[in-house]
């Protein structure tokens, strides 16, 4: 009876948060270790699965690198990056199109079914959904002058077209998107999941936009995982990037969520993606989990 009356209590719980979500749209980032450890994967998805059946739409945007590492490994293909993306030579590109759009994209589509959801797989060619162009990352020379570099087939959003992922939406589908967008000839582009789910979330006007990582948020002091910033300003951001405390790969997420805020979304969250269920912690409780960076 204890157990039936803490379930209970959960449920009454998230009884408001389900009210006010039901309807809107959720963008997930879904990348790390929630994609490559078995249990973790099957939890990420039975609470996307599970937002779709209480009325929300989940929108799932997803990474890949490990995969494509391993994929590029087994055929002799050696990784370079610069500045922490990976330079991408015509050989790469189809490679990490065909992890990405084929391999990853399907199974993450049939393990939502197999969880009872609708899912359909698609990449931002599909349906003009990611128009992009080439991206030139700026690199210090020899005389420390930061330079445009050729990063070969990495790609900036140009636009996004999101009516097929809201037909689908609303139609009971769960949009699974992996982040290749089409150039102005056809040509295939990898760009930053984390960048693409941001850019959707703006195009779809989302309530919420959720990046998954492999930390457990922003941290005042990185050697102290109780030092978590529960709540983030997107005002106090620039002051913390000069101290140090948002620092390295948390950079570009928070600016996702920081250009995200500035293009309407509700509200985004930086969570720890190696907890069980984090999202339903997230979106259906008072506590939730990681870092909400907000206006």
């Amino acid at each position: 009876m204890l157990k039936a009356l803490e379930k209970a209590g959960i449920l009454v719980e998230a009884l408001p948060y389900i009210k006010k979500f039901n309807g809107k749209t959720v963008v997930i980032k879904y990348g790390g270790a929630a994609m490559v450890n078995d249990q973790l994967k099957e939890a990420v998805i039975m609470d996307i699965v599970l937002m779709k059946f209480v009325g929300i739409h989940p929108v799932l945007v997803h990474g890949g690198g490990p995969e494509i590492n391993n994929m590029l490994k087994r055929l002799g293909i050696q990784s370079h990056f610069i500045q922490g993306l990976r330079v991408t030579d015509e050989a790469t590109m189809e490679i990490v199109e065909m992890v990405l759009a084929g391999k990853l994209n399907k199974e993450i589509v049939a393990l939502i079914q197999r969880f009872g959801g609708r899912a359909v797989g698609l990449c931002g060619k599909d349906g003009g959904l990611m128009q992009a162009k080439k991206r030139f990352e700026l690199v210090k020379n020899e005389a420390g002058e930061r330079v445009p570099t050729d990063i070969g087939f990495v790609g900036d959003v140009v636009k996004i077209n999101p009516e097929l992922v809201r037909e689908l939406s609303d139609q009971g589908y769960i949009p699974v998107i992996a982040p290749i967008g089409a150039g102005e000839k056809g040509e295939a582009y990898n760009i930053n999941a984390d960048t693409a789910a941001g850019e959707l979330a703006q195009a779809l006007e989302a309530d919420k936009l959720v990046l998954l990582t492999d930390v457990e948020g922003i941290l005042k002091d990185f050697h102290d995982k109780s030092s978590i910033i529960s709540s983030l300003q997107i005002d106090e951001v620039p002051n913390l990037v000069e101290s140090g405390v948002i620092a390295s790969g948390m950079i570009p997420k928070v600016q996702c969520c920081v250009d995200a805020l500035q293009g309407g979304v509700g509200q985004t969250h930086i969570i720890d993606g190696r907890i069980p269920h984090s999202l339903l912690l997230e979106v259906f409780t008072d506590k939730g989990v990681g870092t909400m960076v907000v206006k």
